[in-house]
């Protein structure tokens, strides 16, 4: 079997760990050869004996269509004269010591639907994008001083046609898209979508990482979802698992029969918490693998950036692992140095192809600098979750009432730390699975102080430094937690109080993406001021939220007592009328409908270090947010 030249350049860069557009490359590529039309095939695998190409076309047997090794590259070449598009295969590959095994192609860009598993031919290209418009003002704004409210989706459970069946990524351009739109979102954050056997994974074990899973239609679907986001002014974000990946024979597990894509120490390959199998990060191959399939879905599927999954149990040696599987790195510590090396060394490439790229990072840990350059030593990503914020204001919204004096600092704690990365606070799935409940779900008090509860922990939330972040189904308060097999429980929007929330969420949304002061200074400590931090006796936070401009601010009271306050005066930073432009009692969102001042006028009375203060209506468990008419005097 003839091969069409592939250069000696390529695989070069491919062994250092620098071709970072390797999918141009590897894989199953249509192209001519000696006047026939056919598919070129390249595959890594270094300590093979053999490699053939195993199909339909040739009755599942690659004794005639051997692959050709590359030198000492490791990597295997070979051309398939007569098929194209929408052949499957898979490659045989015989190891050293002569056993076969097929395995699907770790570049395929399509993929049988599960429980098959072979490859499918497909070509990258080939979609006529509709998006210039919207990659071109992307280019023209930084995101950090902009709004980002990101809803979190798993399109399996979003909706569904019925248990075991999926909307198409077509369909979901449709209503998936206009419902985001409608409710004011800027972002989706789509759970992973490479292929993976198990669909209880969620995506999160993956055996195609070039290959959109086709749970939901063919790849083209998926760029037309993409497209059409973008469209209707919406960014993607796609979950991207570069620290494990499963196990199943298929897939990458000793793919040339020995440990290839993992490492060759069982203790640094395991990962017990998952049952999967981390990648080799000193290799500079794999390197190429992941730091090309990064840039493949940016570039390919115009993903306006990744959200990284997992990336302490990439950093800690010790992730969760039981003392027979503790190492040590050259340096005696345990910190994965590889690990570091690898994501400082992917970010510095994502923001060299894509430097209007959101690189964020899922990271549990303390490490610090993960959204610092890597010239100052940082990770290099640009925005990192903050877990430590969802843990503590979780746990106090959890607390009733009556003892929430007691653990005040949960809410406070965090603007301690607020500036020393970039953050996003995330409401993610995590925290609505395998019996944590939903988040209606762990507000405490009776029916209608739950939905109280809520309203109050989004209003603190949306108004808190930081970009926002909601897994679908806590727009419209589902009280059961996620149910990865069935869609969301629509029919609760039948009820007043779930329709409620969900018109306040909506409404909180857009108020978020019109108020510069939410979002302008999110990284500055100049766009955030106490009031009152420290009135823990009454379970009150007030705090002011500054733009650019300091004129252009917003004063936020949250009530988090069961105490209604006929008066409330707090200090105000301006000597000006202040007028409620959102409180989560309105009537309309399910509250009491505490009738409020059509303004209230500032008085020359210094309380919490301000010069003017206020005196304005409180009502239990409710979150208000006041602007000044037109602007404060300060």
């Amino acid at each position: 079997m003839t091969s069409p030249f592939v250069s000696s350049e390529m695989l070069y860069l491919f062994n250092r760990g620098q071709l970072f557009h390797a999918y141009r490359t590897f894989g199953a590529h249509t192209v001519e050869c000696g006047g026939e039309t056919g598919v070129r095939f390249a595959v890594w695998a270094p300590r093979a004996r053999d490699v053939r190409v195993a199909g339909a076309f040739n009755g599942w047997n690659g004794a005639n269509h051997r692959l050709e090794p590359a030198g000492t590259t490791g990597v295997w070449i070979g051309f398939v004269p007569g098929i194209g598009e929408g052949e499957i295969y898979k490659y045989e590959i015989v190891d050293a010591s002569g056993n076969l095994k097929l395995k699907a192609d770790p570049f395929a860009f399509h993929a049988e639907l599960r429980p098959a598993t072979a490859s499918v031919v497909a070509r990258p290209d080939g979609y006529e994008w509709q998006d210039r418009e919207w990659l071109e003002s992307r280019r023209k704004r930084a995101p950090y001083d902009r709004p980002m409210l990101v809803y979190e989706v798993h399109l399996g459970s979003w909706r569904t046609d019925g248990p075991g069946s999926f909307r198409s990524y077509e369909r979901l351009a449709e209503e998936l898209v206009d419902y985001v739109a409608e409710m004011g979102y800027t972002h989706i954050e789509v759970l992973p979508l490479t292929e993976h056997p198990l669909d209880q994974s969620w995506g999160y074990q993956a055996t195609g990482y070039f290959a959109p899973t086709s749970r939901y239609g063919p790849p083209e679907g998926l760029k037309l979802l993409v497209d059409r986001c973008h469209r209707r002014g919406i960014g993607v974000l796609l979950d991207w698992v570069p620290g494990h990946f499963c196990k199943d024979e298929h897939g990458l597990r000793l793919f040339d029969g020995t440990p290839q894509f993992e490492p060759d120490d069982w203790r640094l390959a395991e990962k017990p918490l998952w049952g999967t199998l981390a990648f080799d990060f000193g290799k500079p191959e794999v390197q190429s693998f992941l730091i090309s399939n990064a840039i493949y879905w940016l570039e390919v599927y115009h993903v306006d950036g990744l959200r990284v999954d997992a990336v302490a149990s990439m950093i800690d040696l010790h992730f969760d692992k039981p003392a027979e599987m503790h190492t040590r790195n050259r340096r005696g510590g345990t910190e994965h140095l590889e690990a570091i090396e690898f994501l400082r060394k992917l970010n510095e490439t994502v923001f060299r192809y894509f430097p209007d790229a959101l690189m964020v990072a899922e990271d549990s840990s303390a490490w610090p600098g993960v959204t610092s350059p890597t010239y100052l030593g940082g990770l290099g990503f640009n925005y990192k979750w903050n877990m430590g914020w969802m843990n503590d204001s979780l746990k106090y919204m959890q607390t009733d009432p009556s003892r929430r004096p007691s653990v005040h600092s949960l809410l406070t704690f965090s603007l301690l730390y607020a500036y020393s990365e970039n953050y996003v606070l995330p409401l993610s799935h995590d925290e609505v699975v395998h019996g944590k409940g939903s988040l209606l779900g762990k507000m405490p008090g009776t029916y209608e102080e739950k939905f109280a509860n809520l309203r109050l922990y989004y209003g603190y939330w949306m108004t808190h430094p930081g970009k926002k972040l909601l897994f679908m189904g806590g727009e419209f308060g589902q009280f059961d937690e996620w149910k990865d097999a069935a869609e969301l429980d629509w029919p609760l929007l039948r009820y007043p109080l779930h329709d409620a929330m969900r018109r306040y969420v909506r409404d909180l949304n857009a108020l978020y993406g019109a108020e510069a002061a939410l979002w302008e200074q999110d990284h500055h400590p100049d766009g955030f001021r106490w009031i009152d931090a420290d009135n823990a006796a009454q379970a009150m936070l007030t705090y002011v939220r500054f733009a650019r401009d300091e004129r252009r601010h917003l004063v936020c009271v949250c009530n988090f007592s069961r105490t209604f306050y006929p008066v409330y005066r707090i200090g105000v930073p301006g000597g000006t009328a202040y007028r409620p432009i959102m409180s989560s009692d309105f009537a309309d969102y399910g509250g009491s409908g505490c009738r409020m001042p059509r303004q209230a006028k500032a008085e020359r009375k210094p309380l919490h270090g301000q010069t003017f203060s206020i005196g304005i209506p409180v009502p239990p468990l409710t979150f208000l947010l006041l602007e000044p008419e037109p602007y404060a005097v300060l």
